[in-house]
């Protein structure tokens, strides 16, 4: 729960977990005995002990007893505390303290406890950065809110062992490395002495030798404040390591190789500060470095308290997994590490933008809270493995590290390295030359999963034999049947070829896929419905075609979940990507760009999906081992001239070319529903339609075509 002005971002709320306890149970089975919790100081006593609100608590911990689960209850996560304190208050020490006795008093049973999380990480985004409250942004504030937090650590501590003599400190703290280019050498340095600060701090080892003492000193930190540590020494009983993708830095003093939100600098020069992920010249990416360089400094039991990798579930599994490795590696060579954590559970909202706006984007955690209840993801899968001590056998998780980590809502992508295995087991893409074939390839190759794309030539859906030969010579682990007859109008008086490529083709995968135990994926439409519905259509909705594409759609789905009960069905509606030029958006734009007017239904109600959202979701989901139908369409109703409007609107070209009319006017064949939105009862996944047609138009491809469209336009 932190703070940005006067407001505060609470992930227990924005999750739902506040009012799930049954969360719990999902924690339980899979097999975790020991998970850290929240009894937070703000949502649990902001007015001080005496009015503390313990309902909330009572429950949560009674049921954690319950299940036979050990919490280490953490008091303050990235918070300041409750509207009336903030991190440069010296009351604020005193005042957590009181909050942490009361806990104690009414929880004797609990043994761990982290009251502070990642202090030295809060002090930089509250104190040095200005992204938290109090949003300061120099040297001076960040050390105050540091001691203040450490302090408050030192002081809690000594209440809670008031009342639980054996209660211990896990003290976590994100302690990932800085690298630079030569230039920044000295800074490189001075941030890898930084970032021990706040444990050095607990552990009284701050004196006059220490390497950053001067710099204490010189930014108001009195010696009474630093006698005070070395006098009141509280050192963790476990360090508990946070460790993330984005913890490793990267100094580069070249900033035009940079986007502009990376530039910073110091009183001497501007550099860029990002992820070593996403830069040439930094050094590679090694959990079991950081780890080791925590136990040589402090010979303290350790634990990997967090983490979780945004993006693509492979890339979560991925990262787990190598945390998983590095923490088994180094046990073996004798260091004291305790435990790796799953963080988090529930997923986090917003921390693209380091929780400084609520723009609703979410990341999946173990569990996905989109789903109701929240959806099992495959590192729940993986957790169970690890936790029965299994091996994990899903192809996606046995990639090699380093490895790709492709975010696909951000503007960058996190290349590592360009290696696959060969002997993993692939994907087979079926239909390698349709627009949606063609972009399975490109969002497989992107994201590093090894897979193979094949053509009509290669191989025939509709023949058995052919399809069997080709699983048995490929061996994929999942097929994705991109193929199909698309032309709606067409296919009224097309009959036969329709079926054939729609019902019969997807009829003898999905036999073949069951034979050779291959997951299957296939595409369905939202042309099942007849649009009599005036609310978007869900899963369970009858269908009532009105075409023979429909048709061909709704018998292949009724056929394959017969034969092959574990497949994996998407109703998707009309698409528009990056990757085609022929998608309704293109074809508008380009007419548009030529002065030419655009005619489009404005009495038919539709749902257009952006491709990489709808390709990156779908494979997350077959990694999930997901399965039956799913609706998976971008969050929007929109008509079709209405949807022109909108793209014409971003591209800076004429909306008053868009003349909506009557479906009917259209002169199209095959008839239309009026209303085909899609719904979900399964979780809304995708993102708004509002926010996809914007990153359309920001890709590179796009941009290009759409530059020179309006440079036309202009000139006309």
């Amino acid at each position: 729960m932190n703070r940005v002005g006067d407001r505060y971002f609470d992930q227990l709320e924005r999750s739902g977990h506040a009012s799930r306890i049954g969360d719990l149970d999902l924690i339980a089975d899979l097999g975790i005995r020991t998970v850290r919790y929240p009894i937070l100081w703000e949502r649990t006593a902001s007015h001080g002990p005496d009015t503390a609100d313990w309902t909330w608590a009572d429950e949560r911990l009674e049921r954690l007893q319950e299940l036979g689960i050990d919490p280490i209850v953490g008091l303050i996560h990235h918070g300041s505390g409750p509207a009336d304190t903030s991190l440069v208050d010296e009351e604020f020490p005193h005042r957590l303290a009181e909050f942490a006795q009361a806990v104690a008093q009414r929880y004797p049973w609990l043994r761990h406890f982290t009251p502070v999380n990642e202090p030295l990480t809060t002090a930089r985004f509250s104190g040095l950065y200005g992204h938290w409250y109090p949003h300061g942004r120099d040297d001076a504030t960040f050390l105050r809110t540091l001691v203040t937090q450490c302090r408050a650590v030192v002081l809690s501590m000594q209440a809670i062992r008031e009342q639980i003599p054996t209660a211990a400190l896990v003290q976590t703290e994100d302690i990932g490395r800085t690298t630079s280019t030569a230039t920044l050498a000295y800074q490189a340095a001075f941030d890898n002495e930084r970032r021990w600060l706040s444990l050095d701090l607990l552990h009284g080892t701050v004196n006059p030798e220490h390497a950053l003492w001067t710099f204490l000193r010189d930014n108001g930190i009195s010696d009474a404040d630093l006698d005070w540590f070395l006098e009141h020494p509280c050192p963790p009983d476990i360090i508990g390591v946070n460790y993330y993708l984005t913890s490793e830095r990267y100094l580069d003093e070249n900033l035009a190789s940079y986007p502009a939100w990376s530039h910073g600098g110091n009183s001497r020069q501007g550099y860029a500060d990002v992820h070593s992920a996403v830069a040439d010249g930094a050094v590679p990416i090694n959990h079991a470095d950081v780890l080791r360089d925590t136990w040589d400094r402090y010979h303290r039991p350790i634990a990997i308290t967090e983490a979780h990798c945004g993006g693509t579930r492979e890339g979560q599994l991925r990262w787990l997994m190598n945390i998983w490795e590095s923490a088994t590696e180094l046990r073996a060579d004798g260091v004291d590490l305790r435990a790796v954590t799953a963080w988090a559970m529930f997923g986090t909202y917003n921390w693209n933008n380091l929780v400084t706006s609520d723009t609703g984007f979410y990341e999946p955690g173990v569990y996905d809270v989109r789903s109701t209840p929240p959806r099992s993801t495959a590192v729940a899968r993986l957790l169970r493995h690890v936790t029965g001590n299994q091996e994990c056998d899903h192809p996606p998780s046995g990639s090699p590290w380093p490895f790709s980590l492709f975010a696909p809502q951000e503007s960058w992508t996190y290349k590592v390295t360009d290696t696959v295995r060969p002997h993993h087991r692939p994907i087979l893409i079926v239909g390698a030359t349709g627009t949606l074939g063609k972009a399975f390839a490109i969002l497989c190759a992107d994201r590093q999963l090894a897979h193979v794309a094949v053509g009509r030539n290669e191989m025939d859906i509709a023949d058995p034999q052919a399809v069997a030969a080709t699983l048995a010579s490929i061996r994929p682990w999942a097929l994705i049947n991109a193929a199909g007859y698309v032309r709606v109008d067409d296919a009224e008086y097309e009959t036969t070829a329709c079926y054939r490529e729609n019902t019969h083709g997807a009829t003898v995968l999905s036999r073949a896929c069951a034979d050779f135990g291959v997951r299957f994926v296939t595409f369905s439409s939202d042309l099942v419905f007849d649009g009599r519905k005036h609310s978007p259509y869900t899963e369970d909705d009858a269908v009532a075609p009105l075409g023979v594409y429909g048709r061909s759609k709704a018998d292949a789905e009724t056929q394959v979940l017969t034969i092959y009960p574990e497949a994996f069905i998407i109703r998707t509606s009309t698409f528009f990507g990056p990757w085609d030029t022929a998608n309704f958006v293109t074809n508008t734009l380009r007419d548009l760009a030529e002065d030419r007017p655009v005619r489009a239904a404005d009495d038919a109600f539709t749902s257009p999906t952006y491709i990489p959202d709808l390709v990156n979701t779908t494979l997350d989901l077959l990694i999930d081992d997901e399965h039956g139908l799913w609706h998976l369409a971008n969050d929007g109703a929109v008509t079709w001239a209405d949807f022109a409007r909108q793209a014409a609107d971003l591209a800076g070209l004429p909306v008053r070319l868009v003349h909506g009319c009557p479906t009917a006017a259209l002169g199209l064949t095959a008839a239309r529903p009026a209303y085909s939105v899609l719904g979900t009862r399964r979780g809304q996944i995708l993102p708004s339609l509002d926010g996809a047609l914007s990153r359309f138009m920001t890709t590179h491809e796009v941009t290009s075509r759409m530059s020179d469209a309006r440079a036309v336009y202009q000139r006309s």
